[in-house]
């Protein structure tokens, strides 16, 4: 029990209910409506104005609790009645609800002042004002999904991955339950085992032709059933698909309400359907049994569980610090530099904008991100140190398609921590000082005052969740390509 305390009331109420004036207002109405008596006749009983009543009913002025007893005595009922927290009918309901929301920020920001809700207005009317507001509160929060909000969220979550090494101990625990609960034996995780793992779950998996194209997936709860694509393309894994629409029900997420929820639950999700994938319990001992070889390989940990190289990235993220004790970073860039995910615990010096967000920024394309690129063997890993302002680092990368254009995707270690991967004894070296604007983010001199003036290039910015557009002469262009271009180009 909580007491509620104000210098005319002394109540008890349980904890879990809220009893305001207005719900109490209300009440009485109510109560007084339905034994047939009038404001003024309630008003005698107890020895009170009608004035005073009225403005207890309306819920602006909180009465005291002898006042409140006389009220139920009049009214023929008990304080416990009157301090309940649900309100009696649905237009009872109705009608708190929309004096909140004349109260609240919605209604003042629009300059619309609160009215007397009188007893002719229909029920109905009073829904719809509800509706509209809840609709304006909507769009409100639409808008203020900024991209600088986006960037905020992003920077914080990216931090709190940092501060727990990107190793979410909960999430593990969800993965071993549910591959426990299927007896999954280890190893690659099969499409069987994904569709055991939905049974579990109550649901039943259906591959359709018309899913619509802004969805992945599409669970019907309340029937139990998982909709996905028939139309999967050759580098899809169907696994996935499944894991990450059954990975929000298990872990019981709800509609967003804020991008920093939306976000988190996106990671949450991810993490989870790779933890189903590679199982903690199975690739660690193979990790540390490459280390002890020192032959750490991303390839060799996507090929033992049958994922994407991605994939196989983001896990060993998930598991490199917490149990081979290797600070890691991770980069996904678009083919035209932009970078659209990123994590690092091992003090690399990425390029940031003012809020510290890395998604958005154009990757140097000096680090190996941009680099392999260029590779012609698209076949074997490729591997590169770099040299920067803030230590030497080794990295591999691969590129791999997407139906936004190809990505890279790159997993490296500090210099000194080279020694436990495959791909350390390779000749490709490069220089990065990308955390410097003269690096490489800006054209050579030369060119740039060959064509600054003289271009204008049509940005083609891929659609990412977090790409936001980086500074330069044209957001979102490397600058140094379209003068390259030009200079190439340029008739003699």
């Amino acid at each position: 029990m909580t007491t509620t305390f104000t210098p005319d009331l002394l109540v008890a109420v349980p904890d879990d209910e809220e009893v305001d004036p207005l719900t109490i207002g209300r009440r009485i109405r109510q109560l007084r409506t339905e034994r047939g008596m009038t404001l003024e006749e309630l008003a005698a009983a107890v020895d009170r104005a009608p004035s005073q009543l009225s403005m207890i009913e309306n819920g602006r002025r909180e009465p005291k609790l002898t006042l409140l007893q006389a009220i139920a005595r009049a009214l023929g009922s008990s304080l416990d009645q009157i301090l309940e927290a649900e309100p009696l009918d649905e237009r009872a309901t109705v009608e708190i609800a929309l004096e909140r929301a004349m109260r609240g920020q919605t209604f003042q920001a629009l300059g619309i002042p609160p009215f007397r809700i009188g007893k002719t207005v229909p029920t109905e009317a009073l829904k719809a004002m509800l509706a509209l507001q809840g609709e304006i509160e909507r769009l409100r929060d639409e808008r203020a999904a900024t991209p600088e909000e986006a960037r905020r969220a992003n920077v914080a979550l990216r931090r709190l991955m940092r501060t727990q090494n990107n190793y979410f101990e909960e999430l593990e625990q969800q993965a071993r339950r549910i591959l426990d609960a299927v007896d999954h034996p280890g190893g690659p995780l099969t499409q069987r085992t994904a569709s055991d793992i939905a049974a579990h779950l109550g649901f039943t998996l259906h591959y359709v032709p018309d899913l619509p194209q802004t969805t992945r997936s599409v669970a019907d709860i309340k029937n139990g059933r998982l909709y996905l694509s028939s139309r999967l393309s050759a580098k899809g894994d169907p696994r996935t698909a499944v894991l990450q629409a059954l990975s929000s029900r298990i872990l019981g997420h709800r509609e967003p309400t804020s991008y920093a929820e939306f976000l988190r639950q996106r990671v949450e999700t991810n993490y989870l359907t790779g933890a189903l994938l590679i199982p903690e319990a199975h690739a660690v001992p193979f990790l540390q049994e490459a280390k002890k070889d020192r032959a750490i390989s991303i390839e060799d940990l996507r090929d033992a569980y049958s994922v994407s190289y991605e994939t196989a990235a983001h896990r060993f993220t998930n598991l490199a610090t917490v149990h081979l004790g290797i600070p890691v970073h991770f980069l996904k860039v678009h083919e035209s530099g932009t970078i659209t995910k990123a994590y690092e615990n091992d003090d690399v010096n990425f390029p940031t904008d003012r809020l510290g967000a890395i998604e958005g920024q154009m990757c140097c394309r000096r680090w190996t991100s941009r680099v392999v690129f260029d590779v012609d063997d698209h076949f074997n890993p490729y591997y590169q140190y770099t040299d920067t302002g803030n230590g030497t680092y080794w990295c591999t990368a691969r590129v791999e398609l997407s139906s936004e254009g190809a990505h890279s995707v790159s997993v490296g270690v500090r210099f000194d921590d080279t020694k436990w991967f495959l791909g350390r004894d390779t000749p490709n070296r490069g220089v990065s000082k990308h955390s410097v604007e003269v690096c490489c983010r800006r054209a050579p001199a030369d060119l740039e005052a060959a064509w600054r003036e003289h271009s204008w290039p049509n940005v083609r910015t891929p659609r990412t969740l977090l790409a936001t557009l980086p500074t330069g002469a044209f957001p979102g262009v490397d600058s140094t390509d379209v003068y390259e271009f030009l200079e190439a180009h340029a008739p003699r």
